[in-house]
């Protein structure tokens, strides 16, 4: 359930935002590959002109980012209304793909995206494992290091993107140590999940 304060918090360049949103009436947002595929080429293609992405995730109704909004242009406000008619754009364009997959009609996104100040180092450390980790919270796998659909994985290789993988890296002090942060908070997240259970 998102907090109240973060279907208002402002976006001002140059900060950090948790970025999330979900389906209208928690119904399927991803039912394949290509889904999957589709809506990160367009995230690349509507956000990465405005915002610099350090983790994400993507789930069966759901999705996360963790994002910075860039500085390049001068008056705030400008950059501001961009980047909310952007994200529009990205929920637009993708809920027509999908809705023409699926036959349905209407919209698919809840309405406003919500998002969240990231306002310390912290703070910035625990989003990017909480995004990482959250298909294991949710039941989406076993163990989140197995989700094929969260920025996880890209730090664990050398290819080329626009995820900020050196800045993410440097933050846990190197890949042993990001590593090392997502193993031990593997072993805490388990022991939620057994305590809820219970």
């Amino acid at each position: 359930m998102a907090k109240t304060e973060h279907y208002y918090t402002k976006l001002i360049p140059g900060n950090f935002y948790h970025i999330y949103n979900r389906s209208i009436s928690e119904s399927s947002l991803f039912k394949d590959e290509k889904n999957h595929e589709f809506f990160i080429r367009k995230l690349d293609f509507y956000l990465s002109s405005v915002l610099e992405l350090f983790a994400w995730c993507l789930m069966g109704n759901h999705f996360h980012l963790l994002v910075r909004i860039k500085t390049e242009r001068s008056e705030e406000e400008l950059i501001i209304e961009e980047v909310h008619l952007r994200f529009r754009k990205l929920f637009q364009s993708y809920a027509v793909a999908f809705n023409l997959q699926e036959k349905r009609h209407g919209a698919l996104f809840q309405k406003p995206f919500k998002r969240a100040h990231v306002d310390s180092p912290e703070y910035f450390t625990q989003m990017v494992y909480y995004i990482h980790a959250n298909p294991q919270k949710h039941g989406f796998a076993e163990d989140f290091r197995e989700h094929k659909w969260s920025s996880y994985h890209s730090f664990l290789d050398a290819k080329n993107s626009k995820l900020k993988k050196a800045e993410v890296l440097d933050w846990f002090g190197g890949m042993e140590g990001f590593l090392r942060f997502h193993a031990e908070g593997k072993l805490e997240l388990e022991k939620r999940l057994l305590i809820e259970d219970d």
